[in-house]
Order: C-alpha cells, then sequence, then structure tokens
C-alpha cells in the first residue's frame, strides 16, 4: 500500500470510527479493527501528515484524531463507499416501505419525514406543498447526540433554527439545490447558528407538488447512508405506491 492510498485508508477509518462512536481515533484502533499491516508508528506519522494537511484535528489532550469539516468532504466526495450504504438504505427500508404505502395520500409526506427520523436519528424535516411552512420529527432523538448532551448551547441553537421557520425556509430557497441530495457540512451551510451541523436536502415531488425534503444533525453523521435513504425516501414519495 502506497503512502496516498494509506492516507486515505486511515483517514477513512477515523471518519467511519467517529462516526459510530464519537470518541477520538488512535493509531492502534486503526491498526487493530482495519487491518492496516504496518507499525502504530507509521500511522502516527501518517496521522501527523493528516492533521497538517487539516483533514483531522487532536481535540484537548486526547490521543486520538477527529475528521474535520474538510476530512468529512473528502470523506463524502472521494472516499465514502455509497455501494455498501446503498444495501444498508435497502435492508433498513424493506419493512418500513410497507407501513408507507398503507398510508394516504396526505399522510406519505408526514410517514416519509418519519421513516428518515427513524432510520438516522437525526432531525428530519419537509416543507408542506404550499412550501411556506416545514415541520420536523426526531427533534429528542437528535438532541440526544453526544454532540448535543455535551454542548448545551448547539442544541439550543439547533432548536432556534428549527423554530426560525419562515427564515428556515427562505435559506433552502436559496440553496443551490440539485436533482441529487446535496450535502452542506458545518461553515459549508449558511446557516451561522448551526456551523457544527450539516445539513442534507433534496426537492421531492408528491401529487403534483415540490417541496424540500431532508435531514439535519452534527457534523459527525453517516453521508453515505444518509444521503442514499433522502433520495430513495424522494423515491418513494414520487413513485404511486
Amino acid at each position: 500500500m502506497d503512502f496516498g492510498n494509506r492516507k486515505i485508508s486511515i483517514l477513512k477509518a477515523i471518519v467511519q470510527r467517529f462516526i459510530e462512536t464519537a470518541e477520538p481515533v488512535g493509531s492502534n484502533i486503526i491498526i487493530v479493527q482495519y487491518h492496516l499491516n504496518v507499525s502504530p508508528a507509521t500511522v502516527r506519522n501518517d496521522m501527523a501528515e493528516l492533521e497538517e494537511e487539516g483533514f483531522i484535528f487532536q481535540p484537548h489532550t486526547s490521543a486520538g484524531r477527529v475528521p474535520t469539516q474538510q476530512g468529512y468532504r473528502k470523506y463524502v466526495e472521494e472516499i465514502a463507499d455509497y455501494d455498501s450504504a446503498r444495501k444498508r438504505v435497502e435492508k433498513a427500508l424493506i419493512t418500513m416501505r410497507e407501513e408507507y404505502k398503507i398510508q394516504k395520500t396526505k399522510e406519505k409526506l408526514h410517514e416519509a419525514v418519519h421513516l428518515l427520523s427513524r432510520a438516522t436519528h437525526n432531525v428530519s424535516f419537509a416543507t408542506l406543498p404550499d412550501n411556506q411552512r416545514t415541520f420536523y420529527l426526531g427533534v429528542s432523538s437528535a438532541l440526544r447526540q453526544p454532540e448535543f448532551i455535551n454542548d448545551p448551547v448547539s442544541a439550543s441553537q439547533v432548536m432556534e433554527v428549527l423554530e426560525e421557520n419562515d427564515n428556515f425556509i427562505k435559506i433552502l430557497k436559496s440553496l443551490e439545490i440539485g436533482e441529487k441530495a446535496d450535502v452542506f457540512i458545518g461553515q459549508e451551510n449558511i446557516i451561522p447558528q448551526i456551523h457544527s451541523c450539516s445539513i442534507i436536502v433534496t426537492k421531492y415531488e408528491l401529487d403534483g407538488f415540490e417541496g424540500f425534503l431532508g435531514i439535519l444533525g452534527p457534523m459527525r453523521m453517516d453521508y453515505p447512508y444518509n444521503m442514499v435513504l433522502v433520495e430513495e425516501i424522494k423515491k418513494m414519495l414520487k413513485s404511486k405506491i
């Protein structure tokens, strides 16, 4: 494994492990759990390079590292395994699709957002067909994430953003959102109060109406899984099932 590929593998391991545990990731964990055939000293040197390049950082006095906004962006665009994420989403949706099918049309949007919140444990949201109102589900579950438990100010800022419904809709309308789910990581999103969070959002269509559908959560989130899931829920809304 050459140096470039090895660094990519180390960054991938750090991002995935941190997403799973919310704990800084050390070199020994990377070697043991991700089967890298190199010494701890080599991994530490590579981690120092990644830190210099701005992809990871060392919080406080911890020996481990966590991803930066730049590290997450690198992961989303170049490293994440979307095929594996697709399989996990399909497995998660097997029973949920049946629950969705029995809903009446007017309840399908609510059920779609409910599925998103259940599957991601983040705040899930959608604008109603008039695009003047937004509703949210999964707020209490999202606020149990370590980032919000350990930082009540961040939690209150998320609540503040959600309560400012008109402003949130204006922000969604101002974003350049394409056909596929877009992700805004940390300071990439234009809501100053929640620069410690990420937003995944797409446009949905339901019975001729269009609106926005998405997820808001801490920057530490399972991006490939969440992005694929948002796309699948969007397809369910558009279909006639």
